[in-house]
């Protein structure tokens, strides 16, 4: 059973579910250098949103632009530390707010770029507001900021390049996944790509929120086969990782979900009898790969395993409840 993909993004949450802290509050982006002039700027605190920084002889790019102004003027002073080359790009991993409400607090003469479909999901900002808001826990910060969503400026269908002098940064729309338009930000000369969205670390629950898993495996295929080179990414949420073991791992993970999901409609069982049907695969823990490359964060080992398993858990009934209303259609 193929689903199509939704106009907008699923509003409806499981029963108890409590998702993912996006709150500025506490943010700090810590610069971690790939290449020379290729930085990633991870978040201190998951699974708030990571950045990036990428610099050539003549110009800079920057990925993602944070969930408010606020955010965005720490991430433009985090990269003005690290280059004094012109912040020339921003480009959008996905039209998500907490990587584009930030947006309209870059420079005007800086050219935002993103997919078309990602651009096209930038239309309500009334709605995607009300989103977000579920996951700021309280802080209503992002209320008052955001007055306006400043959307793309250029926008691309699969692939683009753009050259910074000396550096080309390939971006690549490989299909639908997280949402329509996921935009995957390549490095080549670093072997690095920033995945937003589309690509966590193996072992992370990812969020079905606009599609299916068979859309979504189709997408992962097709960037393994593009990027066979790919050795570091790093996600829009979460510990950087390896490129090619976070495919696999998906892949594994959203084929299974198709097939017991699918199972479980077309026997007729609710979608509470489906969720309890599934495989879990966080049940027993942590991936220990995961564990240990969030042993990078200075907070209580303790504290965020408990913190990275509850919120994977609850992303995978997330995607139970989502992948099974795409399949009762």
């Amino acid at each position: 059973m193929t689903a199509h993909i939704p106009d907008r993004e699923l509003a409806e949450r499981p029963s108890r579910y409590s998702g993912p802290n996006l709150s500025p509050a506490g943010l700090r982006l810590t610069p971690t250098a790939l290449a020379d002039g290729v930085h990633a700027l991870m978040a201190t605190i998951p699974p708030k949103d990571n950045n990036g920084l990428v610099a050539g002889r003549d110009a800079a790019l920057v990925i993602d632009a944070g969930i408010t102004p606020e955010v965005s003027t720490l991430i433009q002073g985090v990269a003005a530390g690290l280059t004094d080359r012109p912040l020339r790009y921003l480009v959008n991993t996905t039209y998500h707010g907490d990587h584009t409400f930030g947006n309209l607090a870059f420079p005007e003469d800086t050219v935002i770029v993103s997919s078309r479909a990602n651009k096209e999901n930038m239309a309500d900002l009334g709605y995607e507001k009300q989103l977000r808001s579920g996951n700021m826990y309280g802080d209503e910060s992002l209320l008052d900021a955001v007055t306006r969503w400043r959307r793309p400026d250029v926008v691309f269908d699969a692939f683009a390049e753009i050259d910074l002098g000396g550096r080309t940064v390939e971006l690549w729309h490989f299909g639908p996944g997280n949402g329509p338009g996921d935009t995957v930000v390549h490095v080549p000369d670093a072997h690095a790509a920033w995945t937003g969205n589309l690509l966590c670390h193996a072992g992370i629950a990812h969020m079905l929120l606009q599609g299916g898993p068979e859309p979504y495996v189709a997408t992962l295929r097709r960037m393994k086969e593009a990027l066979p080179g790919l050795e570091t990414i790093v996600p829009g949420h979460g510990p950087a990782g390896n490129g090619h073991a976070a495919i696999d791992a998906l892949l594994a993970y959203l084929e299974r979900l198709h097939d017991e999901v699918l199972a479980a409609v077309e026997s007729g069982r609710t979608l509470e009898e489906t969720t309890a049907a599934c495989t879990d695969p966080w049940a027993d823990g942590l991936d220990p790969v995961l564990t240990a490359a969030l042993a990078a964060y200075r907070i209580p080992q303790d504290v965020v395993g408990r913190a990275m398993l509850d919120l994977c858990r609850n992303l995978h009934r997330l995607n139970v409840l989502a992948t099974y209303r795409l399949y009762t259609r």
